[in-house]
């Protein structure tokens, strides 16, 4: 049934840009068919190699970045939820600063990293976990929160420690809003190592190979909706294997819906 589902929002949204570039006349040098970006996938190189195969290439290294990222800015966040959660008082000093830090244009940031640490993976991990590292506060944060009131009650009156409460009841109440976190902060993830490609040094990675496209759109715009193509991929498959990481180990539960705290 999603098989069917998915191929019918696929069928749609092809029919929609062939229909919408029909009825405006748009040249293809500007928006090229949806065949034709395909067909670019196939075409080969100066090496002799298929565009798809340098775009996998190119996909892993943006993978790993984006992953070390995850990784990183989902266990900040983690642990800024905890540390909030039980010292009032920090939340109240630094909750602020934690929002305001994503009022800054990550594409201000990105060469700042990439100059304090160089054009290697470890600036792009850096960057791809400042995209990642406020949802998973905020969203953990939340469900640190919503322990039922009984049931903390009961803890304290069995005398349980903040460490216990943390680990049996607020802990296994706040994995739904945990995976909600990391679903936004999967993909999030994707686009911050794609932005820390960006600047001028890096070798190789998906946002170099926009970078080059985007200089000869006009005479190759397949080129470019290709590579765009191939990091949209890349970031559905991270947020299907947290989706699918969820279903495994919370089974039945729905996911909470992101929100801020209260």
């Amino acid at each position: 049934m999603r098989g069917l589902v998915l191929a019918g929002v696929v069928l749609g949204a092809v029919a929609l840009w062939e229909g919408l570039k029909a009825a405006w006349g748009i040249p293809d040098y500007k928006l090229p068919h949806t065949y034709a970006i395909v067909g670019e996938l196939f075409r080969r190189t100066g090496r002799g190699e298929l565009w798809l195969v340098a775009l996998g290439r190119n996909a892993l290294t943006t993978g790993g970045e984006a992953l070390a990222g995850f990784l990183l800015g989902g266990v900040a966040g983690f642990a800024i939820a905890v540390a909030f959660i039980h010292w009032p008082l920090a939340e109240q000093g630094l909750l602020p600063y934690v929002v305001a830090s994503q009022t800054v244009p990550i594409l201000a940031i990105a060469p700042m990293v990439v100059v304090w640490l160089g054009t290697g993976w470890t600036s792009k991990a850096i960057i791809a976990s400042y995209l990642t590292f406020f949802p998973v506060t905020i969203n953990v944060l939340r469900g640190l929160r919503t322990v039922p009131p009984d049931a903390l009650a009961l803890m304290h009156s069995y005398g349980a420690t903040p460490g216990q409460i943390l680990v049996k009841l607020r802990l296994p109440t706040s994995v739904p809003y945990l995976f909600t976190a990391l679903r936004i902060s999967a993909t999030a993830s994707v686009v911050g190592a794609i932005i820390g490609e960006l600047p001028v040094g890096s070798a190789a990675g998906l946002g170099v190979v926009i970078i080059n496209a985007a200089q000869y759109y006009t005479f190759r715009p397949t080129n470019l909706w290709a590579a765009i193509l191939v990091a949209a991929l890349l970031g559905i498959a991270f947020y299907a294997v947290v989706a699918g990481a969820e279903r495994v180990l919370v089974p039945g539960r729905r996911p909470a819906a992101a929100a801020e705290p209260q």
